[in-house]
């Protein structure tokens, strides 16, 4: 899971599981999702805990349920989900970023050449 906390929620770690598979393209737009039951074994938590994932993640419309058939990607979930967390970056992990950058001395140069390093 990318950028959780371990002291965060289970169920929030596991709508962030699923909105990590929507940005990979595990899950497209208008696919289906697994079932709360299928989520809760290939995540190993109770269903209920399940079902707490996607219900939030039906209220910030990242899915909708089709009734009887399950949960399905919003059309614009992907772009959605890249906006926010693009946003949180830029304003709380960069800052933070800085500031260790100035305390141990390494400038942005340093940065460009561990990033084309690591980019390849």
């Amino acid at each position: 899971m990318t950028a959780i906390l371990q002291s965060q929620s289970i169920f929030l770690q596991i709508s962030e599981t699923i909105k990590d598979r929507i940005l990979s393209g595990e899950y497209k737009a208008d696919e289906r999702i697994p079932s709360v039951r299928e989520l809760a074994e290939q995540m190993e938590v109770n269903p209920n805990t399940a079902m707490r994932a996607i219900e939030r993640l039906q209220m910030e419309g990242t899915i909708y349920n089709k009734r009887g058939l399950g949960y399905f990607v919003s059309a614009d979930a992907r772009e959605e989900i890249l906006a926010a967390r693009r946003s949180k970056f830029v304003k709380e992990v960069l800052p933070a970023l800085f500031r260790e950058m100035k305390l141990l001395g390494i400038d942005i140069e340093t940065v460009r050449s561990e990033w084309e390093r690591h980019s390849l």
